[in-house]
């Protein structure tokens, strides 16, 4: 396991991707495997946790916290003096992990509209060989029944891989509520990456992926995001002030 820092009050693993990929596949292939959950941290995230007790202790329980984006790398320089060896964000995580283990791995699709779901599964098969075992979208009530309904569906399915993508907060909060229940050997909190997989959202340019600074493309290029780029400021202020 790489070595856990504590950043702005929440666990951050200093590990880059491949080293991140390394050890969800530890995980995978360990007898008896156990349920982990995975959170890709990032500005937002950490806004939003500041003001939800419950997402707070959904972060400090992940089993594994990768930085996402440039931010989370900012904030670790300026508070604790650490320079990261990388970043891990969720759709580089998910693709590295349907790469590396191509056929033989066992993936459930949860999250999207209707049919987003659905179609990523079919491209990833496509792409990678993977075994899609199950996919359901991300339109269902978290009030302990139909939450509880398609958590138990995932159990049945048997996935090692669980790529949840029901928005900051909720994809982190339904992987931790039922991580137990559901069994899977890596849960990951992906965000937008089923929509880049079905082809419904295009891919942020390679450049912006390199700096880091893929929320700047997508806030830009997108109205209904507009109302999210305050957190970042949110988010500039705190580390500030906690200097």
């Amino acid at each position: 396991m790489p070595e856990r820092l504590e950043l702005l009050g929440y666990p951050l693993d200093a590990v880059d991707l491949e080293g991140a990929v390394r050890v969800l596949l530890g995980w995978m292939d360990a007898p008896g495997a156990q349920p982990h959950t995975v959170i890709t941290l990032n500005p937002e995230i950490v806004v939003q946790a500041d003001a939800d007790l419950e997402l707070a202790r959904v972060i400090r329980q992940a089993d594994l916290v990768t930085a996402d984006g440039v931010g989370i790398v900012w904030a670790a320089k300026r508070l604790l003096r650490r320079e990261l060896p990388g970043r891990a964000p969720g759709y580089d995580l998910s693709v590295r992990l349907l790469e590396e283990r191509g056929p033989s791995l066992r993936v459930f699709f949860l999250g999207g509209k209707p049919g987003v779901a659905e179609a990523a599964a079919q491209r990833a098969r496509a792409l990678y060989g993977v075994q899609v075992v199950g996919s359901a979208h991300g339109y269902f009530k978290h009030d302990g029944v139909e939450d509880r309904a398609v958590a138990e569906r995932i159990r049945d399915a048997r996935p090692e891989l669980l790529l949840t993508a029901l928005g900051a907060g909720k994809q982190e909060g339904f992987n931790e509520r039922f991580r137990d229940l559901m069994g899977v050997p890596v849960s990951i909190g992906v965000g937008g990456t089923l929509d880049v997989l079905a082809g419904t959202a295009n891919l942020a340019p390679e450049w912006t992926r390199r700096l880091g600074v893929e929320w700047i493309w997508r806030v830009a290029g997108d109205r209904k995001r507009w109302g999210r780029a305050p957190r970042l400021g949110q988010f500039v202020l705190r580390v500030l002030r906690t200097r």
